[in-house]
């Protein structure tokens, strides 16, 4: 997979322990096996995404088997297409691992948090993961036969750019009806707010939509672990996040719409 440099966009070549482009800008290859593709001067924060901790929370839930259905899904979805497959929002390789796996592709998984990528490269050695935005991607053009990206943004000029014509893009987004159940508890009282679900994307034909409904139920740690992994813990309040905190069984519902958009040729 040929990798480009995120400041003057030239291929990048490795040498020994980091990858250098023609322009002398390097790159480290961290111990784990990452490449971090996210300068200094790219970075909104001093650490973006997600933290160690909402990392730790979110494995925990997900290895857990409570969203099992929307791996199912996805694989489902994609019993046709054709790798490679870029993962952006990756965070700790769940989905795409699995993904890649179930279709027999090769996988590079790019996320902004470098604590998500670590623990991905730490615990799956069979894909390529890299700390970068997708505001650029640092990836030469037509690369790949299928982008995902899981509850995660969308930056369509990108995904376009870097699918081979006639590639396919896997959009998972939250339904408004999406736990309805935690948010019960966590707020005072829920504002249902206008949301497009099949967005048009430029370069895009949407060939099908499918909604994912499904029911879990969660105890002890693993209730918090879902607040954790959600943006929701951004906006609890003390009172909403004692709640919670005094909640031992939790029942919700997971809503989500899948939708699979073609590259045009």
């Amino acid at each position: 997979m040929e990798l480009c440099c995120p400041l003057c966009q030239a291929p990048l070549a490795r040498q020994e322990h980091s990858m250098l482009c023609p322009q002398g800008h390097r790159f480290d290859i961290a111990r784990q096996g990452y490449v971090n593709l996210l300068p200094v001067q790219n970075k909104r924060s001093l650490h973006p995404g997600d933290t160690k901790e909402q990392v730790l929370a979110r494995r925990a839930f997900l290895e857990a088997g409570f969203y099992t259905p929307i791996v199912e899904m996805l694989c489902r979805l994609s019993e046709n297409g054709k790798g490679p497959v870029l993962d952006v929002g990756c965070g700790e390789g769940y989905y795409s691992t699995r993904l890649a796996k179930a279709m027999g592709a090769s996988l590079v998984g790019l996320d902004i948090s470098k604590e998500a990528v670590r623990f991905a490269a730490g615990q799956y050695k069979n894909a390529q993961w890299l700390c970068a935005s997708a505001a650029r991607l640092p990836l030469a053009d037509s690369s790949f036969g299928l982008v995902t990206s899981l509850f995660s943004l969308t930056a369509a000029e990108e995904f376009s750019r870097v699918l081979m014509p006639g590639g396919t893009y896997i959009q998972v987004i939250a339904a408004p009806d999406h736990l309805l159940g935690l948010k019960g508890i966590i707020y005072d009282g829920l504002i249902q707010k206008e949301k497009v679900l099949t967005p048009e994307l430029p370069g895009f034909s949407l060939e099908k939509s499918e909604p994912l409904r499904f029911s879990f139920t969660v105890e002890g740690p693993q209730v918090q672990n879902l607040l954790s992994m959600t943006p929701h813990q951004y906006r609890v309040s003390k009172a909403g996040a004692q709640r919670l905190a005094d909640t031992q069984t939790l029942t919700d519902t997971a809503s989500c719409i899948f939708n699979v958009y073609r590259k045009h040729s």
